[in-house]
Order: structure tokens, then C-alpha cells, then sequence
């Protein structure tokens, strides 16, 4: 995500198109990540993995705070809970998968070895920490959401992400260009599926409670097969480019809401500030 303003990340998606016309095939745009293809409009609307860090640190540390006023003096800043809770890891993407090296090694996974999340570092809390816990929790995010109206304003643009991916969706260029890219995956002896997602999600690949796959003979053959037929067909730089129109559109049909979104995401910014200044 990135909080540049919506009109470069419209330019850069024709920008990207008009390249790939330009150069043709002996030139392809090597896109492995979903970031490689530019920003989005919508993106200067939402909080960034930087803001979600500065949250994480500046909501533990009032938690701490608030903890000692219950009578836990030494609670620590990053604690594990009292047993081990299952892990579930949500698996999303935008466009499938886009990578040609994880697509031959892991297939529509990735390395086991490799954790999904940061894991907590500090010791366990006891059960009566844990009791109080949840109180503490509710302070801290009172705070941080200080001046902001959550029912109206707090993230607008993820509120509107799934009647825009509608709108995206039916766009007569974009189901064009997916019927391509599934002929494309299928001419080479694998599953026709609907669109890109409908390969990643598959159930074939049997993903465990962690998200992650089975890296089966089968799921890295098609990985591969998926990840070349974008590339030889511009599967996600085209459906980038129609993602950034409709979102284009929409910020401009509702001005007054996105602007007032982007007001509290600015407060949201502030309150975190001023309780990392308070702690320094």
C-alpha cells in the first residue's frame, strides 16, 4: 500500500499497458509480487503495514500501562497467552500467484520453514493477567481511535473493496482477458478455472489450518502453468488497470466519504504518534 494520491496509480496501470504493447512478447514486464504493478487509488485511503507496526507497539505499550494499574507490575510488551492458541492463517491475494520461482518450489504454498507471522517474544502470561487483559485492550484502542466516527468514517475504502471488485469483475475486458489466460492453463493439460483466484483457492491443494498447501507434483505443475500464462498474456497488468479505473471512479462518486475517511486515518495517525512521544 502506499499513501501516494490516486491520480499516479491510475497513470502508472496505462503506463504499464501501453509498455507491454510497445516492447510485445520479447519484452515481458517481470511481475512477481502484486506491489510490482503499481499503486492502486484506493491505497492512500488505507493503513499501511508501517501504521499497523506503529499500532501494535503504541496499543502494547498502554496495555502494559494499564495492566500495572490492575496490579500487574511486570506484564511484558509482547506476551504469549497462556496456552497456544491455533493458528489459522487467512490466505489472500489479488491477482493468484505471480511468482515464478515459488510456483516451481511451493506451488500455490510457500516454505514451511519460513513463519507467516511474527511470533510473540515475551513470557507467558499468567491466567489472571489473561483475565484482565481484554479491559486493558479496550483502552488502548479507545485511545488510539481518539476523534474518529469507526460507524462512518474508520476505512471507508475497505468498506467499498467488495462492490468495486464487483464492478471489476464484470468488466467485459478483464472476463476476456481471464477466458485467455484459463484456454491458456488449460491447453497445457490442467484445470480450465473462472479466473486466477479459482486456481489459487483451489481445494485440491488441501490447505492445512495454516493456509498453507501440500507442494503436490500436481499443484506446482499448474502454478507454473497459471504464472506463464499471465505473463504471456499481461493477465495482471490488465486486470491492475481495470482495478485502478473502477477505483478511480468510485473515490470520485464518493468524494465527501473518502475524504473524510482519509481525515480519520490522519487522526488514527496522530493518537499513535503522541502515545509512542508519551512512552519515549
Amino acid at each position: 500500500m502506499t499513501r501516494r494520491g490516486w491520480r499516479p496509480g491510475v497513470v502508472a496501470g496505462v503506463a504499464v499497458l501501453a509498455a507491454i504493447c510497445a516492447s510485445g512478447p520479447a519484452a515481458p514486464v517481470m511481475i512477481r509480487t502484486a506491489s510490482d504493478l503499481g499503486p492502486l487509488p484506493a491505497d492512500r485511503y488505507d493503513y499501511t503495514p508501517q501504521d499497523y507496526q506503529q499500532e501494535q507497539r503504541a496499543s502494547a505499550l498502554l496495555a502494559r500501562q494499564c495492566m500495572g494499574r490492575h496490579g500487574h507490575a511486570d506484564f511484558p510488551l509482547d506476551p504469549r497467552y497462556p496456552s497456544d492458541p491455533m493458528i489459522v492463517t487467512a490466505v489472500s491475494t489479488d491477482y493468484g500467484i505471480l511468482d515464478l520461482a515459488t510456483a516451481r518450489r511451493w506451488g500455490y504454498g510457500w516454505d514451511p520453514a519460513k513463519p507467516t507471522g511474527m511470533q510473540p517474544k515475551g513470557r507467558r502470561m499468567t491466567n489472571a493477567e489473561y483475565a484482565d487483559l481484554p479491559v486493558c485492550n479496550a483502552e488502548a484502542n479507545q485511545r488510539l481511535m481518539h476523534g474518529i466516527n469507526l460507524k462512518r468514517d474508520w476505512l471507508y475504502a475497505t468498506t467499498r473493496a467488495a462492490e468495486v471488485d464487483k464492478t471489476v469483475q464484470r468488466d467485459p475486458r478483464l472476463r476476456a482477458a481471464w477466458d485467455e489466460w484459463s484456454q491458456c492453463v488449460a491447453d497445457q493439460g490442467f484445470t480450465r478455472y473462472r479466473d486466477p483466484v479459482a486456481a489459487y483457492t483451489d481445494d485440491a491443494w488441501q490447505r492445512g489450518s495454516d493456509g498453507n498447501t501440500r507442494h503436490t507434483q500436481r499443484e506446482r505443475a499448474t502454478a507454473i502453468a497459471d504464472v506463464i500464462c499471465k505473463r504471456r498474456h499481461h493477465t495482471a497488468e490488465l486486470w491492475h488497470s481495470v482495478k485502478a479505473r473502477e477505483q478511480a471512479a468510485d473515490i470520485a462518486r464518493h468524494h465527501d466519504r473518502y475524504t473524510a475517511a482519509l481525515q480519520a486515518l490522519h487522526t488514527y495517525r496522530a493518537n499513535i504518534a503522541e502515545v509512542l512521544r508519551e512512552f519515549d
